[in-house]
């Protein structure tokens, strides 16, 4: 909020703790509903402490849940971890892998195929079908043991479900759908992250490629082996 409205008579701080006090604030709801079921075959971390330098370097994906009335729906979402761009995603009423593979199609369709693709160790991602795209692309496949090691996904997943869809309550799948559709736009194209030069995902990638002179970052991955 402080970096789109560039309040010029308050701070950052001063402007966090005005809105923290006037209860702007996120209620964050605990995730009941289990959306990994672990594959007995598994790829190892490839990830750990490595430095991202370019786009299309590591994308990580993740599948919620999505509470909608009575029923639950799931989301696939695909991140590319350098600009913080959701670059696919699928809205579903299942958890099969065909869903997963929807959200792959999605962001390599409009994207350069990753160096590296990692996720969790649920079966969908290491079903036949995902594991043949990934390789006819030339990815690697890297794998997390602990949802630490699958932050990025992870935290698209909240603020997807917590800063968008639950103010727009969708009631049934394909309100869902167009909710999501609209979220991910809005993150895409609006959504301000400090790692990027607080810049939206998509001004930060058109500047990346379009200037030779930008100003650009290293991001570090978390180590839990290092980083304690």
């Amino acid at each position: 909020m402080y970096y789109t409205l560039k309040p010029s008579f308050l701070g950052r701080d001063k402007f966090i703790a005005t809105f923290m006090s006037l209860g702007y604030r996120l209620n964050k709801r605990r995730n009941h509903t289990k959306t990994t079921v672990a594959s007995r075959i598994y790829y190892p971390n490839l990830i750990k402490g490595m430095q991202v330098k370019s786009p299309s370097t590591i994308w990580q994906s993740d599948i919620t849940y999505i509470p909608v009335g009575s029923s639950f729906y799931y989301a696939v979402f695909i991140i590319d971890v350098y600009t913080k761009k959701i670059v696919g995603y699928q809205v579903s009423d299942h958890m099969r892998a065909q869903a997963n593979i929807m959200a792959l199609k999605m962001a390599l369709k409009n994207n350069q195929a990753p160096l590296i693709h990692h996720s969790d160790r649920g079966s969908q991602y290491m079903y036949k079908g995902y594991i043949e795209i990934l390789k006819s692309n030339n990815c690697q496949i890297s794998m997390a043991l602990s949802a630490q090691d699958n932050a990025y996904a992870e935290r698209i997943n909240r603020t997807i479900k917590n800063d968008y869809l639950e103010f727009w309550k969708p009631k049934n799948l394909l309100e869902l759908k167009k909710a999501v559709r609209k979220a991910v736009n809005q993150y895409n194209n609006n959504r301000p992250h400090n790692s990027i030069r607080k810049m939206s995902p998509i001004e930060f990638e058109n500047n990346w490629f379009a200037e030779s002179t930008f100003n650009k970052p290293i991001i570090t991955i978390f180590n839990n082996e290092v980083n304690v």
